[in-house]
This record gives C-alpha cells, structure tokens and sequence, in this order.
C-alpha cells in the first residue's frame, strides 16, 4: 500500500486541499480511497443513502484489491466521509471531482442525465459559495460535452461564468477493473484538460508526487484521449485474437507468436506508426497484408480487422486527394513522392496513387523528390513506376525553388527534413496541403492544411 505524502494529517504540511467527489460507483470510489491515502480530505456524495452508510462505517462500497483498507484508514483517521447531499460538501470543499456514470444507450450514444443533474446541483451551491471552487469532470465523456453539457448546465444553475468564477477541468481517469488503486498510484500519464490556463493547478497538485508525466491540454483533447486509449485497447485485443485464430489453424501457438511479437518495443511496442499522417505502403506492408488475408480465407478464417485495415488505408489516401481538390488549383506541386524520406522505393507509395489520380484530372502537376532519378531506378522499383506513370520524368522538375514557383498547391508527401521550412516560403496566396506533418508551422496559418490535425 502506498505512503500518504505529508498533510494535515500527520502535522507535517499546513494546507490539504479539501475534494467533493460527486459519484462513489467505481470511479469516484477508487479517488476517495487513493486520495485520502495521500493525505487530502474527501467528502463523497452519493444518492445511494446504502453506498452512504456503508462509507460511514468505514466500508467500501465496490470490491477491489486494497481499497478495503483504504476505506477504512481513511474514515478512521477522519479524512473520508460521505452524504447524500452536495450543499456541505461543496461549502467544506476546495474542487469538485463529478465521477458519475455515462452508459450507452442504445443507438451508442452516452446518456449524459446525471452528469447534467450534478452539474446543476453543484451549479447551485457555487452561487452561494465565496472563493474560487474548481469542478473537474473524471466521467467518460465524448468531445464537446464539457462544452455542449457541463459549461451550460453550471452557468444555468449558478448565475457565474466558467473560466472567470469558478475553474473548470476535465481530468480523465486510466483505472482498470481489479488493479485501479494500483493503477491511481502508478499511472501511466496524468492529463488535465483546462478551460483555461491556471485552472489545473490545485487538481495538478492533488498528483503532486506521482511518478507520472503531467500533461495540461485543452478540455477537447483530454475529452478524446480516453476514447483513443480505449479504442487503441480492443483494437489491440482484436488484432490478437485474430492472429491467435489464423495461428491455431496452422498449428501454432498464437500465444508463443504474440509474445515474440510484443518483445519488439523499439517498432513494434512503440510511437512509431502511431502518429496521424497518410496511407502506408511501400514494398512490405500491402504485400504482406494481402497475403495473410489471402491465407486466412484459404483456412476458412474470418479476419474482419484484418481486411478492413486495407480498405480505411485507400480511404485515407482519398482524404489526401480530397484535401488537393478542395484547394481550388490544378496547378499542384509534390514535395517528396517516394514511399519514405530517404529512400528512393516508388512501389505502391500512397503519394504515386495521389499523383496519378490528378494527372487523371487533367491538373497540371509538377513534382520533386532529391532521392528519385529515374534513370537509375532498376528492377521491379523502375517497372513499376514506369508502368503507374510512364512519362512521369516529363513532370519531374530539380529543385524545391522550381515547386514553389510554378505550383499554386503545393502538396507535402514525405517526410524529408528539406521541407520543414515550407510554411515560411510559400506566397500568401498559395496553398499547402501537408500528408506527414513535417512543414507544420508554429503558429496556424490560413493557407496551411493538415490531413490529421
């Protein structure tokens, strides 16, 4: 069990931030416990008058490992305890945490009725309130709700304006079912998304101690991170179990292959492949899908995750011809067309597909990339390339400058660090539409297009 840090508690701090933790399911339960550990006074509020008394005798409300005796030290040692009712919670209280459920309904959207409902409970005994109070949403939410429902619902019911009379924050939680008091103490980031700059600050220090990088974002941002960390989950139990099956009819241990697999964490346990840009390709990865595909279905294997990865790719690199198209100009510039920076492999790069659906168009497309001559191109790299765009040297010019001259968009299709300096060289009336992130420019920019931020 981990050691409370110094507080009021054990005469070694003079201030404890006192916390109204809304909700005692599994969520608020967990913080309680955790909190009170550390030293700081909670006071739960629940409309279970049962789940209440249980707290009060110094019982836990859910069964996890070690909460129990959390539950039971920190009411003990009088900094937990629990009521029905916000209105003395909130006036005894420094930030409220709303931990509240948000289930499905059944069209997949979230009931949101009791996020709502404590909102404008607490919304209410803000308005009597002196002082800053900071309200933190740990529940679940979708992007937007803060804005669409809980800034809405406090402002009505309390008269004030979030952001200038109270702070407001949205404070994701990464608990696991069994392991969540583990898991509080050991988490693997802190994110605090804030209405505005300052409002994390008393919520930033209640972590104070953990070892765990802090990240302050926008309320949006730490909104979308829990869904991507969730999503990111059954994707990765999918994939498995997937593989797993395709094993198992080949007679090996899908186990023993997922477990050599995850013993690669510079590529394959890691960031690499995981940051939004363009489609894939190259000589190895649309190969190789297809046969693993190709493989399952002659094992009578069903791969849905499988075979949908190929089809989002193709919708991606029509995102990108999208993207050029909605720029207005047939007059298009390519910057770096082989699949990868440093390289000068063409074999199904995404960017090819992009060139030669505009030349279908009828644009006016010149293109540059310092790593392909086509004269010295050999093997299946130069047949293909010849066979996709057999007068693609007529289009080929020899220098970023002659881009830049003659294009009106001008598209960004690898990674070569020589187009990181782009956004400071195009004319304001010109365009770009960047597929890998590299010409991002430190402030936004009318005529700067991302595919993915």
């Amino acid at each position: 069990t981990p050691q409370p840090r110094p507080s009021e508690a054990n005469g070694s701090a003079s201030i404890v931030i006192k916390t109204t933790i809304c909700g005692l399911g599994y969520v608020g339960a967990v913080s309680c416990g955790c909190q009170a550990q550390d030293g700081y006074r909670d006071i739960g509020v629940d409309q279970n008058a049962t789940q209440i008394e249980i707290i009060k005798n110094g019982k836990t409300p859910i069964i996890f490992v070690k909460i129990g005796e959390l539950f039971e030290s920190a009411v003990a040692a009088g900094l937990l305890s629990a009521v029905t009712d916000a209105a003395t919670a909130v006036a005894e209280s420094d930030i409220s945490l709303i931990c509240v459920g948000t289930p499905s309904q059944k069209n997949g959207s979230l009931d949101l009725r009791y996020v709502s409902s404590v909102c404008r409970e607490l919304g209410s005994e803000l308005a009597k309130k002196s002082g800053r109070h900071i309200v933190v949403l740990r529940s679940t939410t979708l992007p937007g709700t803060m804005r669409e429902t809980v800034i809405p619902a406090l402002e009505e019911s309390s008269g004030m304006v979030a952001g200038r009379d109270f702070g407001l924050c949205n404070n994701p939680e990464f608990l696991r079912e069994g392991t969540a008091v583990y898991d509080y103490f050991n988490p693997p980031k802190i994110v605090i998304g804030e209405l505005q700059d300052g409002d994390g600050d008393v919520l930033a220090d209640i972590y104070n101690g953990l070892d765990a990088p802090l990240i302050r974002a926008s309320v949006e941002t730490a909104e979308m991170v829990k869904y991507v960390d969730n999503v990111w989950h059954a994707l990765k139990v999918s994939f498995a179990n997937e593989i797993g099956n395709i094993c198992s009819e080949l007679r090996l241990d899908g186990q023993e292959v997922m477990n050599i697999f995850c013993q690669d964490e510079k590529l394959n346990l890691s960031p690499y492949y995981l940051r939004p840009g363009f489609a894939y390709g190259g000589s190895c990865l649309p190969k190789d899908l297809r046969a693993l595909n190709y493989k399952a279905t002659q094992l009578d294997v069903e791969t849905p995750v499988l075979r949908s990865i190929s089809a989002s790719n193709d919708l991606q690199v029509k995102r990108g011809i999208d993207l050029v198209q909605e720029a207005g100009s047939k007059n298009i510039g390519v910057l770096g067309f082989s699949f990868k920076s440093g390289t000068d492999d063409l074999r199904e790069s995404p960017v090819i597909n992009l060139i030669e659906f505009l030349l279908g168009k009828g644009c006016d497309l010149r293109i540059y990339d310092k790593n392909v001559n086509i004269s010295r191109l050999v093997g299946a790299n130069r047949d293909y390339i010849l066979k996709v765009i057999p007068h693609i040297a007529e289009i080929m010019v020899d220098s970023v400058d002659a881009i830049l001259e003659a294009s009106d968009t001008i598209v960004v299709g690898n990674g070569s660090a020589e187009f990181a300096d782009i956004a400071t060289r195009v004319r304001p009336e010109q365009t770009i539409v960047d597929l890998v992130g590299v010409a991002k420019p430190e402030k936004p920019m009318p005529n700067y297009v991302g595919i993915g931020w």
